[in-house]
């Protein structure tokens, strides 16, 4: 391993935590340092880059798969590395942030993976990164336990060969992280998370049996995932471990990304474990993406666009089929129910679509899929189970019977489904109680029976956006205006009040999330993130 320098990075506005001098060593921040200096300039380009795509989108109001990288995809001779062991058999995967309980009940959960996540289902507060570090590390020298101050109830591991393998997702590349500066910049705060986790636990992950695995987000483009691989080459390099000791999944959650799959593979191919559909950020991306397109662009309430909608199954098949084209493994979506204690009946319901869900993916050739809950493995399981048997994945079905032609990924207008008013209700209450719960630093968060992340908060704000800018009419004849979502809002928020009481709500940071969801979803000036404004209003 190089012998570190002094770092150059600098803390900045945060209160010490405890135990933070065992992830901020001296040597791990020249580590972070490096990967800063070394790859941030590109990452600052890939991001001018993604805004020039998307002005082009806006003049064309359609994609394409790129001519430039057709000798990639018609090239059928290559293939990504083959699949380490812990990573072999994917059928179930448990997501959630790495808080010390989750940390424990993700591992023990039954589920082959756990999605240890840094982005979306995690606020980034500054605690939440670094003790987020923490708990990791605890879990893979077995130093981890909790007890819930509440019930009393305490949590330990089962034995090793019981738990889950960690896939680690940084944030995405449009982050940074104010507390960390070089130079008086913030480092990016994918750099952060990658390179601490990274440098800490690789070689402890090889010893363990298994190795640095990664779920990247946001990707909207072969060359970020380019860049990816050049920092993976590198950090293997700087710490001495073999190459190819990497593996990656990336999450295929833009529009931009579904015309780039085999490329996105082909750039990670000695580091690639798989790809990933994740259904509300893709929503976000597409309305992102064709906001200006007009009314053939214009998505119904997130609840209609099913999986099964015509441009969800051309997505979805088109995944299975890249995939497994070139060796990869092909995971499915998220099952986002949240058991109820307390109703039965709402449980049986939920737990039936759940099924149907997984039955479609494993039918499909999906090697695995997602839930947000741990009472949802042994569902998603049998689902797979009967599928696969004894079998660690499907890759051999190859779905030569899928043809995706570029217009069907972006056919919106083909799902027969209209936003509605209780859309719109549904999106502004979930996007308050969403970003209230986040700029208190939680980012998986239990509403209505469903764990949401902040993807979430995305399709609500970007809907409202996109219907009040499109004038949709809804089906009891309002019409969607600013004046309606204040409304709306409005109305939440009294309703909040009166179901929590005063002091709950004094508490809290209602009045600001209101405040927050109403900036990002009425600005003539979208941005490309609720996360960049709420950021600067996250505390900690």
């Amino acid at each position: 391993m190089s012998a570190p320098a002094p770092s150059p990075l600098a803390v900045v506005d945060a209160e010490p935590l405890p135990r933070q001098e065992e992830v901020l060593t001296e040597a791990a921040l020249a580590f972070v340092a490096e990967l800063h200096r070394r790859f941030t300039p590109r990452r600052d380009e890939l991001l001018a880059r993604r805004a020039e795509r998307r002005a082009e989108i806006a003049r064309t109001s359609t994609l394409d798969f790129l001519p430039e990288t057709a000798a990639i995809r018609a090239d059928d001779s290559w293939k990504v590395a083959p699949a380490p062991a812990a990573l072999n058999d994917r059928r179930v995967e448990i997501t959630g942030p790495t808080d010390r309980k989750m940390t424990i009940n993700a591992l023990n959960s039954g589920a082959k993976v756990w999605l240890a996540d840094f982005e979306d289902a995690s606020a980034p507060t500054w605690e939440n990164v670094v003790l987020g570090q923490v708990n990791l590390i605890d879990a893979y020298t077995r130093n981890i336990d909790f007890t819930d101050p509440r019930s009393g109830k305490s949590y330990a591991l089962k034995p090793a060969d019981q738990l889950a393998t960690v896939v680690m997702r940084p944030r995405g590349w449009h982050l940074e992280e104010r507390h960390l500066t070089f130079d008086g910049r913030p480092v990016p705060g994918a750099l952060v998370d990658f390179g601490l986790y990274f440098f800490h636990n690789a070689q402890r992950l090889i010893d363990l049996g298994k190795g640095p695995y990664f779920y990247l987000p946001k990707t909207e483009s072969h060359l970020e995932a380019r860049l990816w691989n050049d920092i993976f080459v590198f950090a293997q390099d700087y710490v001495g471990i073999p190459q190819g000791t990497v593996r990656a999944t990336v999450l295929i959650e833009t529009i931009t990304a579904a015309y780039e799959m085999e490329e996105i593979l082909y750039e990670l191919r000695d580091h690639a474990a798989g790809l990933n559909a994740g259904r509300w950020d893709y929503l976000f991306s597409i309305v992102k993406n064709f906001r200006d397109g007009g009314a053939k662009f214009v998505l119904p309430d997130r609840n209609a666009v099913t999986m099964t909608a015509p441009f969800m199954r051309a997505y979805t098949e088109l995944l299975v089929r890249t995939c497994h084209k070139r060796g990869a493994h092909a995971i499915g979506g998220m099952a986002a129910f949240i058991p109820s204690r307390k109703d039965a009946e709402v449980n049986k319901v939920a737990f039936e679509k759940v099924k149907a869900d997984k039955d479609r993916e494993a039918g499909d050739g999906f090697d695995g899929s997602w839930v947000a809950h741990p009472d949802l493995v042994p569902i998603a399981l049998a689902s797979f189970d009967a599928v696969l048997g004894e079998k660690p994945n499907q890759k051999d079905r190859l779905r030569e019977d899928v043809s995706v032609a570029a217009g069907d990924l972006i056919a919106i207008d083909s799902l027969d489904a209209k936003p509605t008013y209780a859309g719109l209700v549904s999106a502004v209450q979930v996007g308050i109680r969403y970003i209230e719960a986040w700029l208190r630093g939680l980012g998986a968060v239990a509403i209505f029976n469903l764990m949401e992340d902040a993807a979430t908060a995305e399709i609500s704000r970007s809907q409202i956006w996109q219907w009040i800018n499109a004038g949709v009419v809804f089906e009891n004849g309002k019409t969607a205006t600013p004046e309606l979502a204040r409304e709306v809002a409005a109305e939440e928020l009294a309703a909040i009040r009166a179901e929590i009481g005063e002091e709950a709500f004094a508490a809290g940071k209602w009045q600001q999330a209101h405040d927050l969801l109403l900036h990002v979803s009425l600005d003539a000036d979208y941005a490309d993130f609720l996360t960049l404004p709420a950021y600067e209003q996250l505390v900690g």
